[in-house]
C-alpha cells in the first residue's frame, strides 16, 4: 500500500502562530523595559488631575 503524503499546512500554520506569539511577547517585554527606564507613571487619581488642571488654567503672573 502506498503511504499518504503528509500535509505541511498544519506545521506551517503552527510555526506562524508561534512566531507571532513570540513577537508579541518580545514587544511587550521591550515596552515594559522602556517604561521602567523612562519612569512612565500609571493613571493619576482625580485629586492630582484636578491640581494639574488648575495649575495649567491659571495664568502665570
Amino acid at each position: 500500500m502506498a503511504e499518504k503524503p503528509k500535509s505541511m499546512v498544519l506545521g506551517v500554520v503552527a510555526a506562524a502562530v508561534f512566531a507571532g506569539l513570540g513577537r508579541m511577547v518580545i514587544q511587550k517585554v521591550r515596552a515594559d523595559r522602556a517604561a521602567r527606564n523612562h519612569r512612565v507613571t500609571g493613571p493619576l487619581d482625580k485629586e492630582t488631575r484636578a491640581r494639574i488642571s488648575r495649575a495649567l488654567r491659571t495664568p502665570n503672573k
